[in-house]
Order: C-alpha cells, then sequence, then structure tokens
C-alpha cells in the first residue's frame, strides 16, 4: 500500500489462541506502598462536583462471543460487582478473552452536600432499547441494551444480559446532561457478522471502548470504563451519539498527587531506560550539552554565541520562529565529543499532569541527546546502514507512565516513536524489578518501545522501512533515581520552578536538507529484479523525515505538553 501517512509497528507477536480460557485477573509484580499522606491521592474515590464515583475492577462474567462467527478476537462481557453501598453502575464492562482482566467501570453517587430533588445528578431510565442479540449453543445468550434516559440526562453506557427479557431500570443510571462531555470510540473490541436492518441493507454488529473527545491536561472529560455498541457504520464519525462520558467540575482536582507523593510515585515506578549495546549516541543531560560547546545561533548572524549552562540567556517564551537555532560547534573534536553525549550525566525531565478529568496523573519522561544518529533501512532480507539521512541534532524523547488516582497503581504506559507512538496496557510491560517497567530506546533514533527486538517504520507487509533497533544491555539510565520534575502546573504558581531552558521554544538543532540521492541509488541495487518499483514507490514508503528535516523543537512546544498523547 503505498502513499500511506500512517506506518504500521509490528514486533511479530504470536496471538494467544482465541479459544482460550476466560481473562485471568492481573496484577502488578509487587504490592503497593504505603503513599506520603495528602488529600484525596489513592483514597479509593473521586469527587467530580455534584457526583462521587468509585472505580469497580471486580467482575462478573455474563456472557462471551462465540469467536465460531466473529470476525475478530473473542469478548467477554462483565457487569460491576461488590459497588460500595449508595453508588450506582453507570454501564457493562467488556474486554478481548484473550488478554488477563484488567479493566474498570464508574459507579457513582450523589455527593453529600448536593441537595437536588427536582433534578437530581442521577436517575434511573425511562426503559431500554435492545441494540443486538445473539444465542449460540456454547455461550448462551447475550442480549446487548441502550438505556433510555430522562428528558435532561444522558446514558453512560450499554448493560448486557443472558435473557431476552428487558433489565430492570434499577440495574442502572443516567447523569445528568451538564455533568456530562462528549466521547468517541477509542479501539474495537469486537465485530460480529452483518447485522439486517428494516431496509434490506446490512452492516457488522461492533463493540468499542470509548473515551473523552477532549482530552488533556486542561480536560474535563471523565472516561467511564464502559463500552459503546451499534449495528451501523461508524468508520467516518468517531463521535458516539448514544453516550457520554462524565465531566469533572470540581476545580481543586483534589485526587491528584501533592509534590511529595509524585516523588514516591516516580521512585517506585521509575522505569529503567536501556539503550542499545550498540549505541554511539548516547543522552546527556541539558547542562552538560551546554557546557561542553553547544551554540546559540540567528538568523542573519554567522557566529554562534556560547549557552549558559542553566540556558538563561536562550530567548525564552513565544513561538518557533525559525529566527534561532542551536548547533554544534565547528571544531571537530568538540563536535565529535558532543554528539557522543555523555550517559553518566544525563537524567529524566518529567513533566507531572492531569489525565482524563484528574483521574488519572501522566508522569511525561522526557531524554535529551545531543545528537540523533543515521538511518538503518530494511530492504526484505537486506539491512542498509545510512551514511547521512536521519541525522540531526538535539533530540528530544519521551515517554509517559499513567497513574490511576483512585489506587495509586500503574495503568498504561505510553511509548513516542518518531511523532507517533502507542499505549500499552500495565499487563503487557516488561518489569525489570518490583514494579519498575522496562523502556528500549532504539539504535541512533533512541524511540522508545517496550520489549526488545526490531520494530519496522514503514511497510510490515513488503519488509520495507527503517529499522528500530532495541535491546538490553549496560548502558542504562534508572529514572526512578536520575530525575529532575521540571513542571507540574496544577499544583500552583512557585510550586515546582520551570528551568530557563524549558522555556526556549525555538529549535535545537539546525535545519537539514538531505542530498538522498546517491543513498536512494544503493536501494534500488539492492532490490531483486522480480520487484519492480519506481522511485516514487520507493520514497513514498519510507518517512518524509528521512529526506530532510527541520530542528527539533524541545518539550513545551510538542502537542502532547497539554494536549494526550498521540497515536
Amino acid at each position: 500500500m503505498f502513499g500511506c501517512d500512517c506506518f504500521y509497528w509490528s514486533r511479530g507477536i504470536s496471538e494467544l489462541d482465541s479459544e482460550s480460557s476466560e481473562p485471568k485477573p492481573f496484577s502488578l509484580p509487587a504490592p503497593l506502598p504505603s503513599w506520603p499522606q495528602g488529600k484525596g491521592f489513592a483514597t479509593g474515590r473521586i469527587s467530580l462536583g455534584e457526583i462521587e464515583v468509585v472505580k469497580i475492577t471486580k467482575f462478573h462474567r455474563v456472557w462471551s462471543s462465540d469467536s465460531s462467527h466473529d470476525k475478530s478476537k473473542r469478548a467477554t462481557f462483565y457487569r460491576a460487582d461488590d459497588i460500595p453501598e449508595g453508588f450506582h453502575c453507570l454501564g457493562h464492562y467488556c474486554q478481548p478473552t484473550d488478554q488477563p482482566l484488567r479493566g474498570y467501570v464508574l459507579a457513582a453517587r450523589t455527593s453529600k452536600a448536593v441537595n437536588a430533588d427536582d433534578f437530581p445528578p442521577l436517575k434511573k431510565p425511562v426503559s431500554y432499547s435492545l441494540v443486538w442479540s445473539a444465542d449460540s449453543e456454547k455461550n448462551g445468550g447475550g442480549y446487548f441494551w441502550l438505556p433510555n434516559p430522562p428528558v435532561g440526562y444522558r446514558a453512560m453506557g450499554v448493560i448486557v444480559t443472558h435473557e431476552p427479557g428487558e433489565p430492570e431500570t434499577e440495574e442502572v443510571r443516567c447523569v445528568r446532561e451538564d455533568l456530562t462531555e462528549s466521547c468517541e470510540t477509542s479501539e474495537m473490541i469486537l465485530e460480529v457478522g452483518s447485522s439486517k436492518k428494516s431496509n434490506g441493507s446490512s452492516s457488522p454488529f461492533s463493540v468499542w471502548s470509548t473515551r473523552p473527545c477532549e482530552r488533556g491536561m486542561l480536560s474535563q472529560g471523565v472516561a467511564v470504563g464502559s463500552f459503546f455498541c451499534c449495528t451501523y457504520d461508524l468508520s467516518s464519525e468517531r463521535t458516539v451519539p448514544d453516550i457520554r462520558c462524565l465531566k469533572n467540575l470540581d476545580p481543586t482536582l483534589h485526587a491528584m498527587p501533592n509534590l511529595d507523593q509524585v516523588h514516591a510515585v516516580i521512585e517506585h515506578f521509575g522505569p529503567t531506560v536501556y539503550f542499545h549495546p550498540e549505541e554511539a549516541y548516547m543522552p546527556s543531560s541539558v547542562q552538560w550539552f551546554f557546557k561542553n560547546g553547544a551554540l546559540l545561533y540567528r538568523s542573519g548572524k554567522s557566529e554562534g554565541q556560547p549557552i549558559n549552562s542553566t540556558g538563561s540567556n536562550l530567548p525564552a517564551g513565544g513561538c518557533n520562529d525559525m529566527d534561532f537555532w542551536i548547533d554544534l560547534p565547528e571544531d571537530e573534536e568538540a563536535k565529535s565529543n558532543l554528539k557522543k553525549g555523555n550517559l553518566e550525566s544525563s537524567e529524566l525531565y518529567v513533566h507531572v499532569k492531569p489525565a482524563l478529568g484528574g483521574t488519572f496523573t501522566d508522569i511525561v519522561m522526557w531524554i535529551f541527546c545531543p545528537f540523533n544518529g543515521p538511518a538503518t533501512l530494511k530492504i526484505g532480507l537486506f539491512t542498509l546502514p545510512m551514511t547521512r539521512i536521519g541525522e540531526h541534532v538535539g533530540d528530544w524523547e519521551h515517554f509517559t507512565f499513567r497513574i490511576c488516582n483512585f489506587s495509586g497503581e500503574l495503568w498504561q504506559m505510553f511509548f513516542s516513536q518518531h511523532s507517533g507512538g502507542g499505549w500499552v496496557d500495565a499487563s503487557d510491560i516488561e518489569f525489570v524489578k518490583d514494579n519498575k517497567p522496562a523502556v528500549y530506546s532504539s539504535k541512533h533514533g533512541h524511540a522508545s518501545f517496550p520489549h526488545p527486538g526490531m520494530y519496522l517504520q514503514g511497510s510490515s507487509k513488503l519488509g520495507i522501512g527503517v529499522r528500530n533497533d532495541v535491546a538490553k544491555s549496560k548502558y542504562i539510565v534508572d529514572s526512578s533515581q536520575r530525575y529532575v520534575i521540571v513542571a507540574a502546573e496544577y499544583l500552583g504558581k512557585g510550586a515546582v520552578i520551570e528551568p530557563c531552558w524549558l522555556q526556549y521554544m525555538r529549535e535545537w538543532g539546525p535545519t537539514i536538507a538531505y542530498d538522498s540521492g546517491s543513498e536512494i541509488n544503493k536501494i534500488m541495487n539492492l532490490l531483486p529484479l522480480v520487484v519492480r518499483f519506481s522511485i516514487e514507490n520507493i520514497v513514498d514508503l519510507f518517512p518524509i523525515a528521512l529526506y530532510g528535516e527541520e530542528g527539533p523543537t524541545g518539550p513545551k512546544e510538542k502537542d502532547n505538553w497539554e494536549g494526550d498523547e498521540m497515536c
């Protein structure tokens, strides 16, 4: 598939047998510590203003799909168990059957301080609409019901029964509309056959996880943990019309960790970062980079200016106006020394921010490498190291671990990979010791991955693209010890003093235009005669950054500084 704007990352992980037993609960390798004293972090319940919510992780299985007629993997559907007295279910939970049981749904109650008898925050549905049903000898009946809310209220999720009779309205609660936000589909969990409609057309029954449409550290949307299902095509519209997510209207974000708790969380969960055993371009601290010869250039001036160790003489604020950039010194020995980096000085720069309306905390760890080395291309069975393509000065990479503010446990990790990346559930993370995950940094490019191996950026089907090789080695950075918190805006002004260099919004390296013609010719000469690609086809298969790059910007200029991670 040529001209595709997205790239497929493949580890070649074998799938579990679709007929495996029901999911087994997952737990972290080690117990959680006692966190330092605070307000609402890890207390089990979170106030969203007029309603209070609790996370339910104990479930009772209701129904599992039958793989004999599924287009995708099997899925299992659950109702919440052990809901605390006074709290009410908002919807049921589902997940793929071949994954460890690792999920939640929120249950809610009206906050004690609220007196709204005429227009309470929560109400029973008026009735239900049957969305879809299935019956099989192996798994029995599965009936999917969408709550029909009273006027001024919205449904939060779908419920599943194993009997054809309409459920009791006591089963679930709907939420007053002003306490909700729009949500969208996230991951497809199940797709089953085709469902005939009254007009004669057909479409598959599909089940999706959901998330708030607006996400980021300033957004109020709270994921309920329930799912959405339908019998119509959702491919052109991600926004879900029939259900909503919650909204956190408590401005105090009382469930977020205080500074002492943040340090404790990092010391408990901080990942170990492994660099490739053949890595030639190591990370360093920003201060080491400045002290050892990095220069600030300005448009129209031929000579660079030395940078203070704190970055205090860098232009601060504004935006990337392309007027300033950082580059290596002209002296070849100093330049070579700077390119190599300095592992001993390196440290993780931490940004702490609310996620999903303050029900989770994102701990974003930025790592700086003075130089990004040349790419290595894979052409079928051939591997071709480039001499210049892929090189640039000033490489900022990051990974994020997401902490559940209900319990204080590690929930997910985001591994950033060349302007993309993906979330990995805690159940699929490699743990080095106790609850400390492993992060693998790719050779020369420093992208982050959850497991060792070779990851291909390009066409996995054709075996053509950029290699990302990751492996364990003696070159490590322990982020639980070597870190500096550089920003945590939610704690208020002055709680964390941001370094001067963080306010530098311009480029950390010069713009590069590669003369890639000769290297592309090498690629063409390596291709077998049976594979006939035009030069345009080859160009389309590789990331555009291989043919030239603007200088990379710093952390605060990235979209994920305020926004959610981009997959």
